[in-house]
Order: structure tokens, then sequence, then C-alpha cells
């Protein structure tokens, strides 16, 4: 019997995650919904790159995107993506591992 694991959507997951665009955004979103020229003020990229980035978003399922009218807002799935992003942070905040070994 095969047991789902779920490495492969895992890894995918952080194939996305593992762009400094892409997380720049995700983070700015982990504060409040967001449309692209809001994102594209808030980050210097141009209005192309970030639509670019948040459709790969939404194709992975990080963000969600929501109209009303002619304005689309774009915000994070869950919670989940900014925990994900908060303590991958703290981690390369943090001394390496290495490092505190040799200290030792």
């Amino acid at each position: 019997m095969h047991e789902r694991t779920g490495l492969t959507e895992t890894a995918q997951l952080f194939k996305v995650l593992g762009n400094e665009s892409r997380l720049r955004l995700l983070l700015l979103l982990s504060e409040e919904p967001m449309t692209v020229g809001a994102l594209t003020e808030a980050t210097g990229m141009s209005q192309p790159l970030v639509s670019q980035h948040l459709r790969t978003l939404r194709h992975a399922g990080v963000v969600v995107a929501t109209r009303d009218g002619k304005e689309v807002s774009y915000d994070l799935a869950d919670a989940h993506v900014s925990h994900v992003i908060a303590d991958a942070l703290t981690h390369a905040r943090e001394p390496l591992a290495a490092d505190d070994a040799a200290d030792r």
C-alpha cells in the first residue's frame, strides 16, 4: 500500500517560496490584502513581474484573489504560509548550527 506522505507537495511549496521577490510579496500580504498596483508600489518591482509572481503563488494555492468590480485584491490563502515564512526567517537569522557546534 502506498502511503501519501505529502513530501512532493511540500517540496513544490518550498520551490515556490524559494524566491526572494515572492517572499517579499507574501510578507506584505501577511499584513493586509493588496492590489497589484499597491504591491508594485510597495516593492518597486514592475507590474508585469508582480503579476507573474502572483500567478505563480495562486497556482501553488498560496494566495487567493478577490475581485471587487474592476479591482482585484490578493491575500494569503491561509495563515499556515505566514507561519512557515516567519519560522524560516527566524531560522535564517539564528547563528549557523556549525558555528554553535564549534563554540562548544
